[in-house]
């Protein structure tokens, strides 16, 4: 006789090697409904059972149990480790946090906006033409796919966005100004933040110990980078500044 289908379960659990991370290890079926769900609650996949959330942010155990909740609003069966429940109930702030003003929840909905910065240059939605050192921190301007171009301020859980512009050559051409001989074609190095959340997401616990080498941008042709009308305006800036190439953050390889 067959047997029936096991019915699904999530297992939300701390990542052994980073306190703040979540796994997420889902049994029966079917899996892969599970997984898209998951996923968006900011989870990714490392094997066909495990998913991990590691944020820039650390505030993964925030997002799980929301994560649970939304889950078992679906009549899914979440379990969450003593572990990771301790973590949910423990509440923390940002030591010398530079807007000191900001209630918690309004230091979480900061972080939240740079960490959405963070996925797009990640995935490739928003890309980086250049960075640069203004004397505290890491400045550059990107264009996103189909969107306006910004300037960006800040690093990890406190980059924000500082400008807007209509076009990639205004934006250029002030940030230019702006930052003059400190200005670098391309995004900036990627800070051990990024380079430990990458590495969490592509290594199931136990096995993130392993070196890797440190992730570093790659230049691609422009046409891969191609967004709408702003190429063409784009690509007449870049023939007159000699100076100047166009550089896109790729997936998985970097995190700007």
């Amino acid at each position: 006789m067959p047997h029936p289908e096991a019915a699904p379960h999530i297992r939300l659990d701390l990542y052994q090697e980073r306190s703040s991370a979540v796994t997420a290890t889902t049994t029966g079926t079917p899996t892969r409904t599970i997984q898209a769900l998951l996923t968006l609650h900011g989870f990714e996949p490392l094997d066909e059972q495990t998913m991990v959330m590691a944020r820039i942010d650390r505030e993964e155990p925030h997002y799980a149990e929301q994560a649970a909740l939304a889950l078992r609003a679906e009549n899914l069966s979440v379990d969450v480790t003593p572990e990771l429940r301790e973590e949910i109930d423990t509440e923390w702030t940002w030591a010398n946090y530079p807007m000191p003003w900001c209630s918690r929840e309004e230091i979480r909905e900061v972080s939240d906006d740079a960490q959405k910065i963070y996925d797009d240059i990640r995935h490739g939605r928003l890309i980086i033409h250049a960075h640069a050192h203004d004397g505290w921190t890491t400045v550059a301007v990107g264009t996103y796919l189909h969107g306006p171009s910004i300037h960006l301020h800040g690093e990890n859980h406190l980059r924000t966005e500082s400008l807007r512009y209509d076009t990639p050559v205004e934006a250029i051409t002030e940030f230019d100004r702006l930052y003059d001989d400190a200005v670098r074609p391309g995004p900036a190095p990627a800070t051990s933040t990024e380079h430990e959340a990458e590495r969490i997401r592509t290594s199931l616990p136990g096995t993130a110990d392993a070196p890797t080498a440190p992730a570093t941008p790659r230049l691609v042709d422009a046409h891969a980078a191609a967004a709408g009308n702003h190429e063409a305006l784009l690509n007449d800036f870049l023939e007159s500044h000699g100076e100047w190439e166009k550089w896109h953050c790729i997936p998985i390889e970097s995190a700007c």
